[in-house]
């Protein structure tokens, strides 16, 4: 039975190629670094900076605000002078800004280059999804989609949970980690990945959909989907926002221990994505998976309403959240790329960055506020209805393919 399973994990990575491997490396090591956004809300309501919930979420809107303008440009870019030149760009700049960044003591100047930093580092992601498209086989895209999700949420699980140490000591010091491991990732590009033309168009004969117009922006159906995306994201991305600040100020759980249970979220897509994706892929239409994680992750929000323990209640939240997230997003990757040509790749790309983005933008925002005018609870509320309609929204679209 063990050797099964062993064989089964290992024929899950077999097939990609060895450009989609160097990119997941490179991504491990950037995301290895990641603290920075995961603990913003907690630096920013902590003793020493005291700024409210309210401005802490302002912050994380900035943030987002710039990974909408980062990552238009980052799209234009990327079909312009390609997906390598843009990587290697926007992760040097990134390192440079995040350790900026630390440094800022004047909430205006926090505001601005909060803003600045996610414009360059968001520009990164269309770059990066298109190179994923490109060094993958469209019969398996999604796991390359999954591999490079591995690497993301591996070095996310590395990052908060040594973040959550570290921020126990001090927040400034996440700054400086955060920026210099983009600037690995930007090393480890220059010299292991060198740029390849892609001049052939690939035929795909996945199982989606219908033929793709001439632009990205009369392709109707993935217009609405984007929408979609951006409403999902506008309630996943309060697992890095308000959520923390519920777990630590209503459920009294320290800074390190919110550390680990945020990267038990990375470690169980380590160990059951590729597995999963593997066995799910190609054998039914994309929309279901999403539909179904969309609603998982409805499940999850509304779980923090029972009155379990706290330490309890966060795992049965993260859990379920994360089997969700590994049910959802890979197949959201495989939906737009297989609507995709070389030549428009990168502007999908870049919809789908913005429609993340967006949610990344409103959504602390807007629930932070909420919950100064409310309670959590309210919120918690919302946000199950909110990704129920999402649900029921993925399922319509399943039907106009």
């Amino acid at each position: 039975m063990f050797k099964r399973g062993l064989n089964l994990y290992r024929s899950s990575f077999t097939g990609l190629s060895r450009e989609t491997w160097l990119l997941s490396i490179i991504m491990l090591i950037n995301r290895s670094g990641t603290m920075v956004l995961p603990f913003m809300t907690l630096y920013l309501t902590s003793k020493g900076v005291d700024r409210t919930l309210s401005e802490a979420g302002t912050v994380v809107g900035l943030w987002g605000m710039g990974a909408i303008v980062g990552a238009f440009f980052g799209g234009r870019l990327t079909d312009k002078i390609g997906f390598h030149k843009v990587q290697l760009i926007t992760l040097l700049l990134g390192g440079v800004f995040f350790i900026v960044l630390g440094q800022m003591r004047s909430y205006p100047l926090i505001c601005l280059f909060t803003f600045i930093l996610s414009m360059v580092n968001e520009a990164f992601r269309p770059a990066n999804a298109t190179a994923i498209a490109v060094y993958s086989k469209p019969e398996n895209r999604t796991r390359s989609n999954s591999l490079n999700r591995l690497a993301i949420n591996l070095g996310w699980a590395v990052g908060v949970s040594i973040g959550g140490v570290i921020a126990t000591y001090s927040y400034q010091l996440l700054f400086w980690v955060d920026g210099l491991t983009n600037v690995l990732a930007a090393l480890s590009l220059f010299y292991f990945l060198r740029p390849i033309p892609v001049t052939k168009e690939t035929k795909t004969e996945e199982v989606i959909l219908q033929p793709v117009t001439r632009s990205v922006y009369q392709d109707k159906y993935f217009m609405i989907f984007v929408f979609l995306v951006a409403l999902f994201g506008f309630c996943f991305f309060q697992m890095f926002s308000t959520v923390p600040s519920f777990f630590r100020d209503s459920l009294h759980l320290s800074e390190q221990y919110i550390g680990l249970i945020m990267a038990l979220n990375g470690l169980l897509i380590v160990l059951i994505e590729m597995v999963l994706i593997n066995f799910l892929e190609g054998k039914r239409h994309v929309m279901i998976y999403i539909s179904f994680g969309t609603l998982l992750c409805a499940i999850a929000f509304l779980l923090l309403l029972l009155p379990l323990p706290g330490k309890l209640i966060s795992i049965f939240m993260i859990l379920m959240l994360t089997v969700g997230e590994i049910t959802s997003m890979p197949f959201m990757n495989t939906y737009w790329s297989a609507r995709a040509t070389n030549k428009n790749r990168g502007q999908y790309a870049a919809l789908v960055t913005i429609a993340w983005s967006t949610g990344q933008t409103v959504g602390p925002y807007a629930c932070s506020k909420l919950v100064e005018a409310s309670s959590f609870n309210v919120m918690f509320m919302a946000l199950g209805g909110l990704l129920s309609f999402t649900a029921l929204g993925f399922s319509w679209l399943k039907s106009k393919d």
